[in-house]
């Protein structure tokens, strides 16, 4: 009797402790959509990171800039976004790395592009996705003006502008541009006409930003601390495959 009841008070403890963690994300196939099963392989490590601790995660989804922004706001029900670069920020804390994804640059297969590092692409028109982390070396060129960086809104506008031959080459994921050209019926005319080029510009680890302050840094240690208990590479890999 007295096991049975230890067993119920247990139990009842750690429906007390769970709670529900919100994070926002973007339309960024095949880390993340709404659309997708599980929401995307990056929203699958983190539901199992948290699940590990007791905890569940809602994932709302938004355009970048509006998802970055939400989660920023001081009381906001979001703690964090994600999948997120490591970059210098004042307002963020980074957790520990989820997963991987190789960045590169999508070019035209008619001209195609050779480079060794990222100097080598000065003089260069490149496409990014307007308020994108790329690498700080390329970002920083493009701040410079020694690389001609053209922003645009999305992945898909990237590619159909390398595809018409209007810039040089964009950066994108290579898991992404893969999905992209697979699926996305605005591109089936191009998938002879693009490809990634084979040299990475990085293969950039991924991150959930938590908001820099007493709750943020809270979830950033319970997510740490998931992440200890799944196998975040196996997740990520059954999910590319």
């Amino acid at each position: 009797m007295k096991t049975l009841l230890l067993l119920i008070l247990l139990g009842f403890s750690n429906l007390v402790c769970a709670d529900t963690v919100y994070l926002t994300s973007l339309a960024w196939p095949p880390y993340a959509d709404k659309s997708l099963d599980q929401q995307g392989a990056s929203v699958a490590v983190a539901k199992a990171a948290f699940k590990a601790e007791g905890h569940e995660l809602v994932v709302d989804f938004f355009p970048w800039s509006r998802a970055v922004n939400s989660a920023a706001q001081a009381n906001s029900k979001y703690v964090g976004y994600f999948p997120e670069y490591m970059h210098d920020t004042s307002d963020f804390v980074f957790s520990n790395p989820t997963g991987t994804g190789p960045l590169g640059l999508v070019q035209n297969n008619v001209k195609p592009i050779t480079f060794s590092t990222t100097s080598d692409l000065a003089g260069k028109r490149i496409g990014v996705v307007q308020d994108y982390v790329n690498t700080k070396e390329l970002d920083d060129m493009i701040a410079a003006g020694s690389i001609k960086g053209d922003a645009v809104p999305s992945d898909v506008l990237n590619i159909k502008k390398v595809a018409a031959g209007r810039i040089d080459a964009a950066v994108i994921d290579a898991n992404v541009l893969n999905y992209l050209l697979s699926t996305d019926k605005s591109l089936a005319s191009m998938k002879s006409k693009v490809s990634m080029n084979e040299t990475l510009l990085e293969d950039k680890s991924l991150y959930i930003a938590f908001r820099n302050d007493a709750e943020g840094k809270k979830w950033q240690q319970i997510y740490n601390s998931g992440l200890e208990k799944i196998d975040v590479n196996a997740i990520m890999s059954n999910y590319l495959k």
